[in-house]
């Protein structure tokens, strides 16, 4: 990093980016498979490539918000080493809505005119000309 205020601009924008992109990084695991709020901190972690970590405490509040908009639904289940758990799969809304935001806010990225940007900053090329 080039100084501390380049440091901490670039947290305060991840810490921004991060929290934006908790929603996404959810849905993806729970359409891979039903999860449980417990399980699903460390598998954000794992398949964000570690740049998310996040409590259990916001999964819950955000499984709950997207309960109650009807993009997740829940059901108890018994578990082998304790008390019922409540696990967390994606509807059909869920879907359609990950779909889009996959389409319209990631996929963006692949796109040869952003690629290219992209390709140039990395090997600090810059604009092209």
């Amino acid at each position: 990093m080039a100084n501390d205020d380049t440091g901490q601009l670039l947290n305060k924008w991840e810490e921004t980016y991060k929290k934006g992109l908790l929603s996404f990084w959810i849905l993806l695991l729970l359409y891979e498979r039903p999860s449980y709020p417990y399980e699903m901190s460390a598998e954000v972690a794992k398949i964000s490539q570690g740049t998310i970590s996040v409590d259990d405490n916001s999964i819950y509040r955000a499984l709950n918000r997207f309960e109650s908009v009807g993009i997740v639904k829940s059901e108890l289940q018994q578990s082998n080493t304790g008390p019922q758990r409540r696990y967390y799969s994606l509807t059909q809304k869920g879907l359609g809505l990950l779909t889009e935001f996959i389409q319209r806010n990631i996929q963006v990225f692949g796109l040869p005119p952003v690629e290219e940007r992209i390709q140039n900053i990395l090997q600090n090329q810059g604009p092209s000309k």
